[in-house]
């Protein structure tokens, strides 16, 4: 029997599409260059179809976002849930995850995160529509690292949203600066990030 189509899969599926559009378009133009037309083009749709999901570009690109750090959680919650501590062979094992992420998703796209991050400082405007969600992000960020360090007996010494602004100030950085000068960060930035974390 074939399964029908209810209009809110529809809807999903037309917004997951649109989001694969717009993180392949984003990634080649850039955030400035890109336009709602590219995307809704590379989608298979009109612009319209990008405004029944999206109010501005802004919130696009926040989406696009939104769904890289979903996937980043995921990756990081799957090495993670076996830990029991936190020492030289966990943090080796949380690198090599974050330089094998990060190589198959390329310095365009970190450069893209610098690109939205300079656009927002340029557009107080943009940056008050989207501080909401900004938010949102960082808390959800500051969640899942409470709770895995709990798991482990550890604490933060600064609170976790400060934690996870960190994170997400300098995750873009440690990517670039990595394969721009060819150096590992990703280890060094570790041990920075642990200076702030009491263990058992």
């Amino acid at each position: 029997m074939v399964e029908r189509w209810t209009k809110e899969r529809r809807l999903e599926r037309t917004r997951a599409l649109l989001l694969d559009a717009a993180e392949e378009v984003f990634a080649e133009k850039g955030f400035a260059a890109a336009t709602l037309d590219d995307i809704a083009h590379a989608a298979g749709y009109t612009k319209g179809a990008i405004y029944k999901h999206f109010s501005v570009k802004e919130e696009l690109f926040l989406a696009v976002s939104d769904r890289y750090w979903r996937r980043y959680f995921d990756n990081f919650a799957e090495v993670l849930s076996n830990v029991t501590a936190v020492g030289p062979h966990e943090l080796d094992r949380v690198a090599e995850r974050w330089r094998r992420l990060s190589h198959d998703r390329g310095a365009e796209h970190a450069a893209l995160g610098h690109e939205f991050t300079l656009y927002l400082l340029r557009n107080p405007e943009a940056r008050a529509r989207v501080a909401a969600k900004r938010l949102e992000v960082a808390e959800e960020l500051a969640a899942f690292v409470a709770e895995n360090l709990e798991r482990v007996g550890g604490s933060l010494t600064i609170t976790p949203r400060a934690f996870a602004q960190v994170l997400i100030a300098t995750s873009d950085s440690v990517i670039l600066g990595s394969q721009l000068d060819d150096i590992d960060l990703y280890r060094p930035i570790l041990e920075m990030y642990l200076s702030v974390v009491k263990l058992p």
